[in-house]
This record gives structure tokens, C-alpha cells and sequence, in this order.
């Protein structure tokens, strides 16, 4: 509880105090009207003095049509009236529905705090062989760190020495550890379980994951979900018109009968029955609660629109390498087609060629290299030439070495005939020299095996079609769309040609929303064209954090079923809030206009709905979605 939730509390529980001695005083002691009138006066002036404030400078601003305003009205209107003790229960009531909805706002940004608590408070430097515990937005690029056991990653960088285990459930959710060896890289915000290590520093504090995470959550609550402002623009016309009804349900009926008393405290009545509070704070409170209950199970979402917009797709579409498949290839296969260069050669003159790409099957050719003996890969190396969706070029030893595929060896005048057909499973990297084809190297990558069983689990909730989008081969996506349960795949494309096909998709899917789902680094422009991009295994990935509506930390395609269990959950929740706020409200309204309910049912209209709806929003906080089996 904060210092000023502590102060309001104590305000409300000396006016509650203040307002049951009037009220025994009143009833015991026959006392002067004008006494009994300061008595609950002063009590009313003291817990409502912040709200007739706010009143009165809403009024100078001529901005007053809201909650404060209807709350001021109907209270002082109850005071004039002579109903001194509804007068100071309406603005008691009201101030303790704001303490309990501040309060569990307040509970349920610390929830999300508690589950992104991955801000490290030092990192132990090494200066000259010196440990010195700085401040991590010290450290440099370029810097070595030590991390104790026990101890959290401060800095993204590059394990130098030391072998350990981390724990990244605070990132992925995920509660088994991952082991961590020299060359590895780590990022920050995971805990260090056993072994010292030494880290080289690659990304500055304010770039690192931990700080990118951060920034990402604290301002999740900017991008408005539809359901939020349908409800800030319906109270900005909602409270002007109860305003006016309340006025004519005064005037009107008090003209025909000339009971004016009977017919203000009625409007009076109606004016706190009416206060919109109960949607305003809970429905907002709701989609807060869903981006904790996501973050709680490593799913970070940009905004509350893309929470509700995962409620309602319909289409899914995916890239296929490090999303259905594990995106770690293994050479499988080596063919040599030119006498004069045996397989190991082959490897690496390609290895060499790849040693300045970052794609995972550029890395399983160099590893495989390092593997059979090749030291120093970028040696000799030159003039690197990147061919968007074909391959790479490269002077390797004073020979032009071209790796990649069909369409590479076709801008080569290599004719597809003298090409290997390969198993047909894995991907071929052909390979020419000088200008003439020299080989194949055929490099497999596995389809994740709960593939099939989470597009099973998103079929009974609703999702409809799920399509692949891949620069690879049709026998590779074929392959893999079957053992994944795909229902439609478009391959061999081109970056720029995801995209052409992605607007083709929706244009077709008139039915719901479409969402793409990549691996942030080759796809920021699909994720960002799609309704709802989501990144899979955010750790690291700059591009995925930049590019994607919501990143789902660990790689698993779980993931995917854990947030769509979310934003379902958080979208009923929100839509019984608006239901039950405004079926109660109505049904008030009418009973308060025809006199059948009081001033205290008004307050209960009040009050009374808000804290339900609050209570009802922050079930979602401790929601846990079901796990894949």
C-alpha cells in the first residue's frame, strides 16, 4: 500500500468515525437543526474537499462532465435538501469504491513488477584483474563482467569463461534451466545458478534485453484494445446526457405535480446511480491484469488492442525455420561433383564463404567446419556479396566461391539438370567455384514435435486456417507442413514476396484477424503488415522486440496456445464488467426515476457495481492458462 493509499484510508476512517457520531447524536439528543446541519457538514467538507476541488477546476476548464462533477451535484443537492446523512454517505461511499479501485490498480501494476522483476541493481567489472560492483548503465560495449552464483545477468554478451546452468523463467516463464558455455551468448534478466562466468559485454544497458523488456511493459497500457475506448468515448457522452435527463426528471414532473423536493432528490439519485465509474476503471484494470497474467507466463504484449486482437484471429501464418522447425540445421549430407575438391575441401571453401552470415544454415555449415578442423574461418576471405533469397558470393583463397540455391546457380548458367536431387527432407546449399558447379551440401532441420498438437488445441479454439511462408524448397515445406499439420503453403519466396502473399492472405480472410508468426530477425516486414505479429523466441532478438506486437520469449509453439487462453480470458472478463455495469445501471436508473430505491440503492449502484467489477477484473492476474500435452 502507498503512502498516499495509507493517508486516504486514515481520511476515510476518521470521516466514518465523524459521520457515526452525528448520526448518534442526531438520534439520541434532540439537538438544534442548524447544529445537527454543521455537524454533518463538517464531515462532509472533509471527505469530499478533493473531490468539489476537482470539480471546480474542472468547471474553470470547462471540461466537468464526469464522475467528480455528478458525485459533487448529487451530494451537495442531498445537503440542500436537508438529507444530511445521504449527503455524506454518497461522497463517504464514493471515496471508498476510489481508495479500493486505486488500491487494486496499484495491486495489479506491483503483480506485473513482481513478475518482471529482472532489473539488475550492480555488475561486478574487471579492471586489471580487480572486481569493482558498478552500476550497469557504467559498463561499456566491449567491457568483461563477472557473474556470481545466485547473482542476475546485468548486461547482455558472450560467455569468454566458465560453464554454468541460468535460469530464464523470469524471461520465458520456462522453469527448467538452460546450460551456458564459453562462446555462448546471455542476455540479461536470467539468473546465474552454479559456475562463475566472465562475460564479454555486447550491448550497452540501454540496449540490452532486460532494459528493451522493461520499457516494452511499462508501456503496454498506451495502445488502447477497442473495448477500452468504446468505453472513453461512451462516458464522454454518457455523462452529459444523465446529466440532462437528471435536470429534466427534476424540472418536468415537479412542474405537473409540484412535489419539487420528491422530484430533486430523485434526480439526485440519479446522478449517483449514474456515475460511470464501474466501467472506466474496470475494463482498463481487466486488459492490465491480461498483459500481467501474460508476462507471468513469458508472453510480453506491446498493448492491450493486440490482446484483443489475438481474441479474434481467425488466420494464422507462419514462417517455417526456428518457428515450426528448431532452427538448428545439421549438415546431413555432402556430395563433391568436382574431382579436384574432396567433400572436406568443399566444406570449407563453403564454410569460409558463410562465415560472415548469421543465417542458421550459414552457422550449421561453419559449425559442421569447425567440427572437421577448420580454425580460422574468415581467413582469406573477401569481397562478401549477399543475393536476397538466392545466396552469397565470396572471394575464398583467390577463387570466387557461390553458395546457395537453384536460383543462385541459375543467375550462374547452371542448368537445374546437373543439380543433386539430395534425400528431398533437407535443404541443399549448392556450391560452384570459378563459375562452375562443384557440389551440394545438404543441411536438415527437424519440425518442432508439438506442432501438430498445439494447431489441434487452436482449431477447437477457433483459429481456422494456418499457413507457411518459406524460402525454401516445396519438398522441404511440404515435408514439414505435413508432420506440423499446415493447411497451406506458399515456398521459394523471396523477403519482399512474404510479403505480396501475406496482403493476398488478407484479402482473403474476411473472417476475423490475421496473425504472423516469425522469428523477428529476416520477418520484421511481415509481422509489422500483419494485424498481429508475433515474434517467436524473443531472447536476444533485437528485431523480434522492435518488429512484433507480442513476443513470446521461449521458442515453443505452447506459447501460442498460452496466449490465446489469455486474451480470451481477458476479453470475457471485460465484456461481463461492461454487461453487468450497465444491465445494473439501467435497471437502477428506472427504479430510482419511479422512487421504488433510495439514495442508499444509489449508492450501491455505485459503489457497490465498481467494487464487483474491480474484484471480478483482477481474477485474471492469477489466471493460469492450460499447458500443452
Amino acid at each position: 500500500m502507498t503512502k498516499k493509499q495509507k493517508k486516504n484510508l486514515r481520511r476515510i476512517l476518521i470521516a466514518a468515525a465523524g459521520y457515526v457520531l452525528a448520526v448518534l447524536v442526531s438520534a439520541i439528543w434532540q439537538i438544534p437543526e442548524l447544529v445537527r446541519f454543521i455537524l454533518f457538514f463538517l464531515v462532509y467538507l472533509y471527505i469530499s474537499w478533493d473531490v468539489l476541488r476537482k470539480t471546480l477546476m474542472n468547471i474553470r476548464a470547462k471540461d466537468f462532465m464526469d464522475e467528480n462533477f455528478l458525485m459533487a451535484v448529487a451530494s451537495f443537492g442531498a445537503m440542500a435538501l436537508g438529507e444530511y446523512p445521504e449527503a455524506v454517505a454518497v461522497m463517504l461511499f464514493y471515496q471508498v469504491g476510489e481508495w479500493f479501485q486505486s488500491y487494486a490498480l496499484e495491486r495489479s501494476r506491483k503483480n506485473i513488477a513482481d513478475l518482471m522483476d529482472i532489473r539488475p541493481d550492480y555488475a561486478n567489472l574487471e579492471k586489471n584483474g580487480e572486481i569493482e560492483e558498478v552500476d550497469p548503465e557504467e559498463v561499456v560495449v566491449g567491457d568483461i563482467i563477472v557473474i556470481q552464483p545466485g547473482e542476475r545477468v546485468p548486461l547482455d554478451g558472450t560467455v569468454i569463461e566458465g560453464n554454468s546452468t541460468l535460469d530464464t523463467a523470469a524471461l520465458t516463464g520456462e522453469s527448467v534451466p538452460r546450460g551456458i558455455h564459453p562462446g555462448q551468448e546471455v542476455i540479461s534478466g536470467c539468473i546465474n545458478q552454479s559456475g562463475v562466468l566472465k562475460v564479454k559485454v555486447t550491448k550497452a544497458f540501454g540496449e540490452s534485453t532486460v532494459s528493451r523488456i522493461l520499457d516494452l511493459v511499462e508501456n503496454a497500457t498506451d495502445k488502447k484494445s477497442r473495448s477500452e475506448q468504446f468505453i472513453t468515448k461512451f462516458a464522454r457522452i454518457y455523462t452529459p446526457v444523465v446529466v440532462y435527463s437528471a435536470i429534466a426528471l427534476a424540472i418536468i414532473p415537479s412542474l405537473i405535480t409540484g412535489q419539487w423536493s420528491t422530484w430533486i432528490y430523485r434526480a439526485l439519485e440519479f446522478l449517483v446511480i449514474s456515475c460511470p465509474c464501474a466501467l472506466v476503471i474496470s475494463v482498463p484494470l481487466s486488459f492490465f491484469g491480461g498483459i500481467g497474467a501474460a508476462s507471468k507466463n513469458g508472453i510480453l504484449v506491446k498493448g492491450s488492442s493486440y490482446l484483443q486482437d489475438l481474441a479474434e484471429v481467425k488466420t494464422m501464418v507462419f514462417d517455417k525455420t526456428g518457428t515450426l522447425t528448431h532452427g538448428t540445421f545439421e549438415v546431413t549430407n555432402i556430395i563433391s561433383e568436382n574431382p579436384a575438391v574432396n567433400t572436406d575441401q568443399l566444406l570449407n571453401l563453403c564454410a569460409k564463404a558463410e562465415s560472415f552470415s548469421s543465417h542458421p544454415i550459414a552457422l550449421s555449415i561453419l559449425n559442421a567446419a569447425k567440427k572437421a578442423g577448420l580454425t580460422d574461418p574468415k581467413a582469406g576471405v573477401e569481397n562478401v556479396e549477399e543475393i536476397a533469397g538466392k545466396g552469397l558470393k565470396a572471394t575464398v583463397d583467390g577463387k570466387v566461391v557461390a553458395c546457395g540455391n537453384e536460383k543462385l546457380m541459375s543467375l550462374l548458367n547452371i542448368g537445374h539438370d546437373v543439380l543433386p536431387a539430395g534425400s528431398g527432407f533437407g535443404t541443399n546449399v549448392y556450391i560452384a567455384i570459378d563459375g562452375i558447379f562443384a557440389g551440394m551440401i545438404e543441411v536438415a532441420d527437424e519440425p518442432k514435435e508439438d506442432a501438430k498438437v498445439v494447431f489441434d488445441l487452436l482449431r477447437k479454439e477457433g483459429v481456422e486456417r494456418f499457413i507457411m511462408l518459406t524460402g525454401d524448397s516445396e519438398t522441404v515445406a511440404g515435408t514439414v507442413a505435413s508432420k506440423a499439420g499446415i493447411d497451406e503453403v506458399h515456398a521459394k519466396l523471396l523477403p519482399e514476396q512474404k510479403v505480396d502473399e501475406l496482403e493476398k492472405i488478407l484479402e482473403s480472410s474476411k473472417n476475423g484477424k490475421t496473425a504472423y508468426i516469425g522469428d523477428g530477425i529476416n520477418d520484421a516486414p511481415v509481422l509489422t503488415r500483419a494485424d498481429i505479429g508475433i515474434a517467436m523466441g524473443g531472447l536476444g532478438s533485437d528485431a523480434a522486440i522492435e518488429a512484433a506486437d507480442i513476443v513470446l520469449m521461449d521458442d515453443q509453439l505452447s506459447g501460442l496456445y498460452k496466449a490465446d487462453q489469455i486474451s480470451k480470458k481477458t476479453l470475457s472478463i471485460a465484456y461481463q464488467n461492461i454487461v453487468f455495469a450497465i444491465g445494473i445501471k439501467v435497471l437502477m436508473l428506472v427504479l430510482g426515476a419511479l422512487g421504488i430505491v433510495n439514495m442508499w440503492g444509489a449508492v450501491f449502484a455505485d459503489v457497490g457495481v465498481s467494487v464487483l467489477c474491480i474484484l471480478n477484473s483482477i481474477r485474471i492476474i492469477r489466471y493460469a492458462p492450460k499447458t500443452v500435452r
